[in-house]
């Protein structure tokens, strides 16, 4: 199976965790020929039964379910309360007495991988780790096309050799989280265009460029450079049928030259979003924060109330470098745009 006889345009809607890619967009960007991808790494396997369900009443074209490779936590009280403390001025300017300690740390993996296996989507996709052998197979036993997500060669060659059907390279340029699992996450410098001909060279699987790939000219490159596709995360951010919250999308469509950059303060794990004060008041301790998924529980607290207030310097305003570039428009239209730009180049 190939990537072209799956879906016709070598484009892939990035998945956007935290509820911002909806049933909608994904069958939008499916329908349009290219692959909608829902982003299933916070969900339930009710909520993905629910939402897999809804996509597939929208369109009958091949789709994308995205995943973090996770083992569930299990913290210690004093490290939780010492994370608390540091969060106090932030959940304190709400009026609130104490910070909750959240009912899970994250959606157990497993669980959500037999659910996978139930729904049988055309592709998968996975960031954060890496799949068994033994789980790559039973995907390819339930039919499904496997994608891991991978910041240096090294990572893809581990995915090839493990049976992975494609990688998708994701260059430091990449919005929110990427997926270094070999070595330190600060480490996985490459850039989009130094990581791609790196990756494509090491493997003989399909190789899909991510970051900062913003429009037909971008897609071009990484074609010419030996892409058989791409990944487009902040570009679709803003498309009608995303429901980011309204005072986010309007950062993102006003960025202009404000800068992005990579922080560990939200998750605790790297990724890239617009700065704002949350970011540089926390920059002096994130390396002392908790690993993902425990700061990032203790954080969604303080940032769904953030987002219900409008308050967007507490907000984690994922997005990639390109976001000045971004343009809102319904996601059919803007892979209909996209096409036309890469064949006028």
């Amino acid at each position: 199976m190939t990537l072209a006889s799956i879906f016709p345009h070598p484009i892939i809607q990035g998945p956007t965790a935290g509820g911002n890619n909806t049933p909608a967009q994904v069958a939008a960007v499916s329908n349009a020929g290219a692959l909608g991808s829902l982003a299933c790494s916070l969900l339930s396997p009710e909520t993905m039964r629910a939402q897999t369900a809804q996509i597939r009443s929208l369109t009958s074209k091949p789709f994308c379910l995205n995943f973090f490779v996770l083992e569930t936590p299990d913290p210690s009280a004093a490290e939780v309360e010492q994370a608390k403390e540091w969060l106090k001025p932030y959940w304190s300017s709400f009026g609130w007495n104490e910070l909750p300690t959240p009912a899970k740390w994250c959606e157990d993996f497993t669980s959500q991988f037999e659910t996978l296996l139930e729904l049988r989507p055309a592709v998968a996709s996975f960031t954060f780790g890496i799949l068994s052998t033994q789980q790559i197979q039973r995907l390819h036993d339930a039919g499904i096309f496997v994608i891991g997500t991978i910041t240096h060669a090294e990572e893809a060659q581990a995915w090839e050799s493990r049976g992975a059907d494609a990688v998708i390279a994701s260059g430091v340029e990449s919005g929110g989280h990427r997926g270094t699992f070999i070595g330190a996450q600060e480490d996985a410098r490459l850039t989009t265009f130094e990581l791609l001909p790196t990756a494509v060279a090491a493997v003989n699987i399909p190789v899909i460029s991510a970051g900062g790939i913003m429009n037909g000219a971008d897609i071009k490159r990484a074609l010419d450079g030996g892409a058989q596709a791409v990944q487009m995360g902040t570009a679709f951010l803003v498309c009608d049928e995303s429901s980011i919250n309204p005072a986010y999308k309007r950062r993102l469509l006003t960025a202009g030259d404000q800068p992005t950059r990579l922080t560990r303060t939200f998750s605790g794990r790297y990724a890239r979003g617009l700065e704002n004060r949350f970011m540089r008041e926390m920059a002096s301790i994130e390396r002392k924060l908790p690993l993902y998924p425990i700061q990032n529980a203790l954080t969604s607290l303080i940032r769904a109330e953030a987002s219900r207030r409008g308050e967007t310097e507490l907000m984690s305003l994922w997005c990639g470098t390109g976001v000045s570039r971004a343009r809102p428009m319904p996601a059919a239209k803007l892979v209909e745009t996209l096409l036309a730009e890469i064949s006028a180049e």
